[in-house]
């Protein structure tokens, strides 16, 4: 299997179809996913007739049920927790981004019926972090909440923006070794035991990538981790982020976001890889803040 380069975005006319080509989000749970909503304001936007559902897959059935969804004529899929790293095994090729994550959230038929694996997670939150968020990550000390599909698929990406140190928490702390043993900077990156936790000092910068909120489940941190420079941000949206958002805000973080603008801009990344032209990402997002709100 070849890491293949990425494809560009190269038509500009709108491309108008009679007959709504067949798109899909898979996940386990997804019934809260507003990727639906998303992909067809951006279609309506650009004058594209498609079909887009969400997709409850458990992990046992996540192979099957893609390769059933592409059989039957489907075009591409977003894929989200717990699916990411199945998406990757399960591709034939692999963008760089994602054969350097490991993972991949997005997933599109080639013309052969080959399936190719991209993971526009990072570039996303990037940009949802610097362009709508203003924030400054050169220089800064960035705690990593996770260390799973989700910090795989943005971790390199802070890096490469130059944050000077990244601290990778996990439960197991197995996996916050291997992330931090991937990505092969010791002087950058270190990982540590979650019953560590209160013996850090404060961050510049704290990124919650578990799937606590997802799964609705608390996740207890101290306060000491934020001080009044602190940015809290969460890689979900809603009220899978809600818990994470208040605590940050209680500990006295200068400001803390959620990963609505980083949806936003990772299922723009994917429609652009799958229909040749990148929607408008601002005006969705101020119409899906206020439905999420």
């Amino acid at each position: 299997m070849r890491v293949m380069a990425p494809h560009p975005a190269t038509r500009s006319a709108p491309d108008i179809r009679m007959t709504p080509l067949s798109f899909a989000v898979f996940g386990h749970p997804i019934k809260h996913s507003v990727s639906p909503m998303i992909h067809q304001a951006f279609a309506q936007q650009l004058g594209i007739a498609l079909d887009y559902r969400a997709i409850d897959a458990a992990p046992a059935e996540f192979d099957a049920a893609v390769r059933n969804f592409f059989a039957d004529g489907g075009r591409g899929a977003n894929v989200t927790l717990p699916h990411k790293g199945a998406a990757f095994a399960l591709a034939d090729e692999r963008s760089e981004a994602a054969a350097c994550a490991g993972t991949a959230n997005v997933l599109t038929r080639l013309p052969d019926g080959r399936l190719a694996a991209h993971n526009t997670d990072g570039a996303g939150m990037l940009r949802d972090m610097t362009e709508r968020h203003r924030m400054t990550l050169r220089g800064q000390s960035v705690l990593m909440l996770g260390a799973g599909g989700a910090a795989r698929g943005v971790a390199w990406n802070l890096l490469d923006a130059g944050v000077q140190t990244l601290t990778i928490v996990n439960r197991s702390r197995e996996s916050a070794e291997a992330l931090a043993a991937l990505i092969a900077e010791p002087d950058r990156v270190q990982s540590r035991d979650w019953q560590q936790l209160a013996e850090f000092a404060s961050f510049d910068l704290i990124v919650h990538a578990t799937s606590a909120g997802v799964l609705g489940k608390s996740l207890p941190l101290p306060a000491s981790l934020v001080a009044g420079r602190t940015i809290g941000y969460d890689l979900s949206y809603g009220a899978a982020a809600a818990g994470f958002l208040a605590w940050a805000k209680n500990a006295g973080a200068r400001e803390a976001f959620d990963g609505l603008g980083m949806l936003l801009e990772t299922a723009a990344d994917a429609f652009a890889l799958w229909h040749g032209q990148r929607p408008q990402t601002e005006p969705v997002y101020q119409t899906m803040r206020r439905h999420t709100a």
